[in-house]
């Protein structure tokens, strides 16, 4: 493939699919939790990944998500102002916290995961499992691929 600027590597068109279907998900999926149970998408990912990992801290999040310590800061503050999660002093690190769902924060939660999976249900049945089977399964190793080398960790 030729552009102005010379030729096009073959991935380059993967990543521009990659980045709009991720896009066009992402924004569908945060519109139908906005409209069913007023929770935003991200509000859902941070609440999922405090109910998954064991001990959740903010840098857990960074880790997993790839944006700022502030970020996460900031978004994990209004998990709290909300009375979905609080902060529990590390019993090891008293500079840390532990991040724990409260109980409204894990009823919000059991009550997004059936809208998400019938979300991305709803919004991938055109396509045939197998070929999902084999996104994932490519994703899962470039996702992988990425986080041992921390590419794209932010600071």
């Amino acid at each position: 493939m030729e552009s102005i600027g010379g030729p096009v590597s073959p991935v380059t068109p993967i990543f521009t699919d990659l980045v709009r279907v991720e896009t066009r998900l992402y924004n569908a999926l945060s519109a139908r939790l906005r409209d069913e149970r007023d929770v935003t998408l991200g509000q859902f990912e941070f609440l999922e990944l405090i109910d998954r990992i064991p001990g959740c801290r903010v840098l857990d999040i960074v880790a997993d998500v790839a944006i700022t310590v502030g970020a996460v800061s900031k978004a994990v503050d209004r998990l709290v102002a909300a009375g979905w999660v609080v902060r529990i002093p590390h019993p090891q690190d008293r500079r840390s916290s532990v991040l724990r769902l409260t109980p409204e924060g894990e009823k919000t939660l059991s009550a997004c995961r059936p809208i998400v999976e019938d979300e991305l249900a709803a919004l991938t049945a055109s396509v045939p499992k197998a070929d999902l089977a084999k996104v994932g399964a490519t994703m899962a190793a470039l996702r992988s691929t990425l986080e041992a080398g921390s590419t794209g960790q932010q600071s």
